[in-house]
């Protein structure tokens, strides 16, 4: 059994600058699917290693990043129109 969980981060910036080196941070972590939005299969010590990183980038009173949990059953309910549903990648550099 798997140690990662998936989630759905969504993002929004104020400023293109930053908003371009917190889609690089995540592109590191996850699957870019859509505009501000990532899907990432990560474990619990990855994901404060991310937390970490981005917070190094983000201004507090304009960005704000979204993590978004989906349990195993939840993950299984996830309905996709016109793209793939999100599946785990056996190997990914961080």
């Amino acid at each position: 059994m798997s140690d990662t969980r998936f989630y759905i981060v969504a993002y929004d910036m104020s400023s293109d600058k930053r908003r371009n080196k917190v889609h690089k941070i995540l592109s590191g972590f996850g699957q870019w699917t859509q505009y501000s939005l990532f899907e990432l299969f990560i474990t619990d010590k990855e994901l404060v290693l991310l937390q970490n990183k981005l917070e190094k980038v983000l201004n507090p009173e304009k960005d704000s990043v979204r993590f978004y949990p989906l349990c195993a059953a939840c993950l299984k309910g996830v309905e996709t129109v016109g793209s793939e549903l999100p599946k785990e990648p056996k190997f990914f550099l961080t």
